[in-house]
């Protein structure tokens, strides 16, 4: 390694590590936030469930209304993300409504400690944090709505939003309903009530 090379590479190190620790972070809120309740729980706690002081979180985020917010915020962004890029494919729409509902019950799954957060929580936000959530959501609502769209052109878009919005609740209730359940059976179910409930005239 050259000497001049080094300070990039390091500034790497660096960059990662600081993405890492923020990684962190977000993963130890999404556990404390739901076992516990946003309210009873400390930057210090968060600092020593990834091994660091309560004020060392303050480099990562100016507070820990900041690390709500970034929480969901993130897994709102991903969710619409995910949801455009079905989307956007060209496959046929009874293949995207299939993809859009594996991928959702994919995160619902896996994160089972963000939904408990955002469900109850989620009026913790500063009003511009609060309002950034719903319109990602709203946009995330909307994707699933073009896509209905086209498998039940008679339908107004007002009933698809229900019916979309009536889905997420079926595939969000897996952290009450399926926390013990083998995840693979809980998906096969869930996937083909989501299915059923979208296609059904």
């Amino acid at each position: 390694m050259s000497i001049s090379a080094a300070p990039d590479t390091l500034g790497t190190s660096r960059e990662r590590a600081k993405a890492q620790r923020r990684s962190d972070i977000l993963h130890a809120a999404a556990d404390l936030f739901a076992e516990r309740g946003f309210e009873r729980v400390s930057l210090e706690d968060l600092g020593a469930a990834v091994g660091i002081s309560g004020p060392a979180v303050y480099r990562h985020f100016a507070s820990k209304q900041s690390v709500l917010a970034a929480l969901l915020i993130d897994v709102s962004r991903d969710l619409l993300a995910g949801g455009d890029a079905v989307v956007d494919s060209s496959a046929a729409a009874e293949t995207k409504l299939r993809e859009l509902i594996a991928f959702h019950v994919e995160f619902a799954l896996g994160n089972a400690d963000v939904i408990v957060v955002q469900d109850r929580d989620i009026n913790s936000l500063a009003p511009e944090d609060h309002a950034t959530v719903r319109s990602l959501q709203r946009s995330y609502i909307e994707a699933w709505v073009s896509v209905l769209s086209a498998i039940h052109p008679d339908i107004p878009l007002a009933g698809l939003r229900i019916r979309a919005r009536a889905t997420f609740g079926l595939i969000n209730s897996t952290p009450h309903s399926a926390r013990t359940a083998p995840k693979a059976s809980v998906r096969t179910l869930l996937e083909s009530m989501a299915l059923a409930a979208l296609t059904s005239a």
